[in-house]
């Protein structure tokens, strides 16, 4: 915003007397008038050049930054969070979000660091499914399983963007046109997901498609946290909230075996805070299976809509994360696969459990077990969910 000067105060600059007319047409001389506060920007939006893939796409990030001091960097390469710095209980600023210096490496096989995922998040049995008597062969990438969209998913697709900005706010517009058969999934897909960064500290993901044929959809955000701001760090001594009675049991392949079991008396029982490290070694069958908690949790009060789900907590920093959607559901997963061959900011490394994801989202393997909620997205309906990330001290 421009500062505006006033007419009279700068004749009051140039003489050191301002005149003022009373209601009774008087003037009086005044002196020490106080000049008017320069109005700031307190949320802002910046782009800068990312550099191009391999394939010669431009790739642009993304500035978003709001007066609590957050700045959150997005490139349009995958809509990827890079970075998202945010002030501790004693207002040091550090980054809370694991990603690359460079647009190379994300190009590179990496774990989904930032990333938005489609066109389906999680797994897909054999990435095989139906809708109504059509069959369809996905893109195998897990073993004989289909994650998170195939190959080349969302995350590795250059998004068009656009910007808006609000008085308290501010949003990075991202769209992409998923083509008919793209990864082996049907019917030309629009999407549309909105970042949007607001004063109170809480930012926005909101997903929008439409289909022109029957498809499935399960949209998510991939960001791994690590809130001590020191990637050298692991998150065991993070205390995780999360607000659900079940879990989701898998099977080797890590898929769900359709059976919704309850949390109580098991590892996987966060309905009260506790750190990630109190129960992730014990004997567990499941906790072997995922290397750690690596499943999806069966979210409480699911006809409530939007309502607060998890949370995650650094008590060393104060760093305080808040997760709230409309999904059923929320991956959990702990960085059980990060093995210390991937680059960290200054020369360090990602190593076992530096970083957690709370992935919101759909549950895994949905096209395949009618149990489940519905993914299917028809032509005339409109896919729309929204999660948000509050980010304070405590």
């Amino acid at each position: 915003m421009k500062r505006v000067t006033n007419l009279f105060y700068a004749i009051a600059l140039l003489s050191t007397v301002a005149i003022n007319v009373n209601c009774k047409g008087k003037t009086e001389n005044k002196k020490n008038v106080e000049m008017p506060e320069e109005t700031i920007e307190t949320v802002t939006i910046t782009q800068s050049d990312y550099g191009e893939t391999q394939d010669g796409e431009k790739v642009t990030m993304f500035s978003l930054k709001n007066e609590g001091g957050i700045e959150v960097d997005i490139i349009t390469y995958g809509g990827r969070i890079t970075s998202l710095r945010t002030p501790d209980k004693d207002g040091n600023m550090e980054n809370v979000v694991l990603g690359f210096d460079d647009l190379a490496q994300y190009e590179k096989d990496n774990p989904f660091f930032g990333a938005l995922i489609g066109r389906y998040g999680n797994r897909i049995a054999k990435g095989k499914f139906s809708i109504g008597e059509e069959d369809y062969t996905l893109a195998q990438n897990n073993g004989e399983n289909s994650l998170h969209g195939g190959i080349k998913g969302f995350d590795k697709q250059v998004w068009d963007a656009k910007t808006e900005e609000g008085n308290d706010s501010v949003s990075l517009i991202l769209t992409y046109l998923s083509k008919d058969m793209e990864e082996g999934f049907p019917g030309n897909l629009s999407t549309t997901v909105t970042y949007t960064l607001h004063n109170n500290n809480s930012l926005d993901v909101l997903y929008e498609a439409t289909t022109d044929k029957a498809t499935v959809v399960n949209l998510t955000q991939h960001a791994y946290f690590n809130l001590s701001g020191d990637f050298s760090n692991t998150i065991l001594d993070h205390v995780v909230e999360i607000d659900a009675d079940a879990y989701l049991p898998v099977d080797s392949g890590l898929i769900p075996t359709g059976e919704l079991r309850p949390v109580e008396g098991t590892p996987f029982d966060f309905r009260e805070p506790k750190t990630v490290g109190q129960d992730i070694s014990e004997e567990n069958e499941q906790l072997k299976l995922g290397g750690g908690y690596d499943h999806c949790w069966v979210l409480n009060d699911q006809q409530a809509g939007f309502r607060k789900v998890a949370s995650a907590y650094h008590p060393a920093t104060g760093r305080f994360l808040e997760v709230s959607t409309d999904e059923p559901g929320i991956q959990f997963y702990t960085g059980n696969f990060l093995d210390g061959t991937l680059p960290a900011p200054n020369n360090g490394i990602y190593g076992k459990r530096s970083g957690l994801c709370l992935e919101t989202q759909h549950y895994p393997d949905s096209p395949n077990q009618e149990e489940f909620p519905s993914v299917v997205l028809n032509p005339g309906e409109k896919y729309v969910t929204k999660t948000t990330f509050k980010l304070t001290t405590k």
